[in-house]
């Protein structure tokens, strides 16, 4: 914050001579003088005094120092106005370099926060300084939209506005990574992570996003990050078009995955005899894949793949027939779909199996 106090002398210093001289001569100002008004400017930038302030007091020492000066008033002003337009831009340039700095720290700091590399002691102390406080619990949601975007991207302006007209400073994080827009909350705050989910699927136009779970203490953003990560990756994967994906509801998922060698067999086993069908294994995997997408009704299974349910209740018959096991029997339904999900998961058959 700017100090209102008045301007000490020393940020006016040789002023005074100057103004003296160019109204004597006419002369413009050196570059030497202009790079010590610059350096003053500067200086006073550091120090935490106003522009408004900084400029007033040069105007106020041009009126005490007018009476005495012989020369021409036009040289006055001209000296003034160089003089002034220097310490100006010598407070603006420091003003610049303590934004890239500002940012620059920022930055560290998400990069650090996001990828568990910093001790979390020290984390902790400086994520306070940006408004969180890690002891407690916190979630973190991922946006990802058609393009990348950045701090500066008018995506995330408009996505800050939003969460800053409504909830004011709740302790929250709004930032980029990886063109992706973040947003860090408090755990017991998920009405701030629903609304940052709002307005980034209708700034991004129709990008999606995913909500981690609530992680507690100095770790807890980095687990909540990562999960929303896996999220978006496995929305991609299996081609789930809901705006909004909550860890929480897709636990079943990395449960499945986690063991890939044995998903890979459940695959092979229960789908690998659909390759020797005529036209491969996809058509009659994307069959399987609607009717349990659509809860097991054929007819609306068969009206997403443009088919007649005559046609469609067929090619469950000749699953039936390839594998053994009826995608109408609950007892065989189970196992398929499992297989079908691993499928998706493990890009099958684009992506060849092998067992052990």
């Amino acid at each position: 914050m700017s100090r209102t106090a008045e301007i000490p002398q020393e940020y006016l210093a040789g002023y005074a001579q100057i103004l003296s001289e160019v109204c004597t001569s006419g002369r413009r100002l050196t570059r030497d003088e202009l790079e010590a008004r610059r350096a003053l400017g500067e200086r006073a930038a550091d120090a935490g005094y106003g522009l408004r302030d900084l400029v007033g007091a040069h105007l106020k020492a041009t009126r005490a120092a007018w009476p005495s000066l012989r020369g021409d008033p036009d040289s006055l002003l001209a000296g003034m106005h160089q003089a002034v337009d220097a310490v100006a831009e010598g407070y603006e340039r420091a003003q610049r370099q303590a934004v890239r700095q500002e940012e620059a720290a920022r930055r560290e700091f998400i990069d650090d926060l996001l990828h568990g590399r910093s001790d979390l002691g020290r984390l902790a102390e400086r994520a306070e300084r940006f408004g969180l406080r890690l002891s407690h619990s916190h979630a973190v949601a991922v946006a990802h939209g058609p393009v990348a975007y950045d701090e500066g991207d008018p995506v995330a302006r408009q996505v800050e506005r939003a969460l800053i007209a409504r909830f004011q400073n709740r302790n929250t994080l709004l930032t980029t990574k990886d063109g992706r827009l973040l947003c860090v909350a408090p755990g017991d705050q998920p009405d701030v992570l629903t609304h940052f989910a709002k307005h980034s699927y209708a700034a991004t136009d129709g990008g999606q996003v995913a909500i981690g779970r609530v992680q507690p203490g100095p770790g807890g953003v980095v687990q909540s990050y990562e999960e929303a990560l896996s999220v978006l990756d496995l929305a991609e994967r299996l081609e789930l078009e809901e705006p909004v994906l909550y860890a929480a509801d897709l636990l079943v998922y990395p449960v499945l995955t986690r063991d890939r060698q044995a998903m890979a067999d459940l695959v092979l086993a229960a789908l690998g005899p659909l390759t020797t069908a005529r036209g491969g294994a996809q058509p009659l995997l994307e069959t399987l894949t609607a009717y349990f997408d659509t809860g097991c009704v054929a007819a609306e299974a068969a009206r997403r793949l443009s088919l007649s349910v005559r046609a469609f209740t067929y090619r469950l018959a000749r699953i039936e027939q390839l594998t053994g096991a009826s995608p109408t029997d609950p007892s065989h339904r189970y196992m398929l779909q499992t297989a079908v999900i691993g499928a998706r998961l493990l890009d099958w058959p684009a992506t060849p199996l092998r067992s052990p």
